[in-house]
């Protein structure tokens, strides 16, 4: 079982989304600083979660939610929640 997940800045204007086996050790890393795409844009909130059978599956949609459609869609989520 593999999750796919897209996270949001608290403070800058910035959607990242990403696949891992365990979404919360992976938000830690983000949020510690760990990963350096995302160590200047840090502290970051779950948007969205998706969990996909496989790794196969789960990369189709990471590169949907990484598409143009897929993006706006995050941020209007994004925008109901704050």
């Amino acid at each position: 079982m593999v999750c796919v997940y897209a996270i949001s800045s608290v403070v800058r204007n910035y959607i990242y989304v990403g696949m891992t086996k365990d979404v919360d050790a992976r938000l830690a890393r983000h949020n510690k600083g760990r990963e350096k795409i995302t160590k200047p844009y840090a502290p970051f909130q779950f948007i969205y979660t998706e969990v996909c059978a496989n790794r196969v599956k789960a990369r189709e949609r990471e590169k949907y939610w990484k598409s143009g459609i897929g993006k706006q869609k995050l941020r209007d989520i994004r925008d109901q929640i704050i």
